[in-house]
């Protein structure tokens, strides 16, 4: 984008000018070489009033509370009994704030409980579903209203990509206590998915299970909560996990200050793997957007090594390598893989007989053959293209078993993994048995 987005001006490269937000602090001098070749500059600077630093204008807590966190810790307890009263307390508690001031206690009327792994939330779903349910029925021996669940809900991987906006839209369902044929939601059960792109701003109450793995991840969790009302964030944590102890120690210092523990990724666009799962789409992205020669799908079969859009595309990938990493052993080995990518490319191109034509994408008119390859079942190509960076593995279901193994290997040697299907929670502590 930055070399497809630079002109010539009476002799001079003027490259487009880059405007970014970030919350990482650390390391952004780096992060923003790497990422964008650039020097870093803080705009605007730091000004004379601490409560007004042009990004945020500290508010008033009266007008508007933002969010309150809570942690739970109970020493020789197990997790999910705590959990259990934990959601019973709370969602009973909103009861009672909905019994006495209707739809305006609509916030915290759904409650959003967040995991850090599928596992921890198969598990809560079933107690949701059972031990939760069934203690709201009880909550008016302890002073508390009861409490129906009615609608029980998660939002995660596991998901077809085709309910997800029907979840997002029934999370706008607000809690009228009137009978409608859509049902509000009472429980979301989330993981990390629930951390980028929900804007939900009613929901006022979340519960966390165990510390998260990151501080960016935990405020970015937490965040959608408390936006256009007071959230409330109960944050479950394991005595018996070292980690989540010093976090309950101490609690209220590390909220105080948690935005400057937020850690600093890793940048490494030129790494080996990096460069074997990204660089063939820079390089035709590149070629085929410069100008109208490789522009329209046909023009994939076009390719020449020598030509002026192919080579410079070639020597800035390989020029943004050296800079980037200020190693000219990088700029071998991205010249060397790119050489490489050109050569199949061509050799793709020729080899086409009998009307056939190489396209970047595939055509139904039976004589289009596509360049890029979509990544699923098939093994990876050169050219196999992802539509996202984010993710670049698929995720396999592991489960043990002693498949290949004679009678005495078996009694004293561990079982094999192999694939099929996922290992029921229930099963677990007989595996490892």
């Amino acid at each position: 984008v930055d070399y497809l987005s630079s002109w010539e001006v009476k002799g001079k490269r003027v490259r487009p000018k880059v405007v970014a937000s970030t919350a990482t602090i650390r390391n952004a001098k780096l992060q923003v070489h790497k990422t964008f070749r650039r020097r870093v500059s803080v705009f605007p600077p730091q000004g004379l009033d601490v409560e007004d630093n042009f990004f945020a204008v500290q508010s008033d807590l009266k007008v508007k509370p933002g969010r309150l966190y809570v942690g739970v810790c109970a020493p020789g307890r197990r997790l999910k009994s705590v959990l259990i009263r934990v959601y019973i307390a709370y969602m009973a508690a909103a009861q009672a704030l909905f019994d006495k001031y209707g739809p305006d206690a609509d916030p915290w009327m759904t409650t959003v409980g967040y995991f850090n792994s599928m596992r921890e939330l198969g598990g809560m779903r079933r107690l949701v579903d059972d031990d939760v349910r069934s203690g709201l029925g009880h909550t008016d021996k302890r002073g508390l209203p009861k409490r129906r669940v009615r609608n029980v809900q998660e939002l995660t991987s596991r998901m077809n990509s085709a309910e997800i906006p029907k979840i997002l839209d029934n999370l706008e369902v607000l809690h009228t206590g009137e009978r409608d044929a859509r049902l509000p939601i009472d429980v979301l059960l989330a993981t990390n998915m629930v951390s980028v792109g929900v804007d939900v701003k009613r929901l006022g109450l979340m519960i966390v299970a165990n510390q998260p793995k990151s501080t960016a991840e935990y405020i970015q969790a937490t965040s959608r909560v408390g936006r256009n009302y007071p959230g409330l964030v109960c944050t479950v944590l394991n005595w018996a996990r070292p980690r989540d102890l010093s976090h309950y120690e101490r609690f209220e210092h590390y909220h105080a200050t948690f935005y400057q523990y937020v850690e600093a990724l890793s940048v490494t666009p030129f790494a080996p793997r990096a460069l074997d799962r990204g660089l063939s789409a820079l390089l035709v992205a590149t070629t085929r957007l410069a100008g109208k020669p490789f522009n329209s799908n046909a023009s994939a079969a076009s390719i020449q090594a020598t030509h002026s859009l192919v080579s410079d595309a070639k020597a800035m990938i390989i020029q943004r390598a050296i800079e980037v990493e200020g190693n000219n052993a990088v700029g071998v080995r991205v010249k060397a893989d790119l050489a490489a990518r050109i050569d199949t490319w061509a050799a793709r191109a020729q080899r086409m007989t009998g009307g056939a034509v190489l396209g970047y994408k595939t055509r139904n008119d039976g004589k289009t053959f596509g360049l890029l390859e979509q990544p699923g079942s098939k093994p990876w190509q050169e050219f196999t293209c992802l539509n996202s960076l984010r993710d670049v593995e698929a995720s396999v279901n592991l489960i043990l078993d002693n498949y290949g193994m004679d009678e005495e290997a078996t009694a004293v040697d561990s079982p094999v993994l192999k694939t099929s299907a996922p290992v029921e929670t229930g099963e677990e502590d007989e595996l490892l048995q």
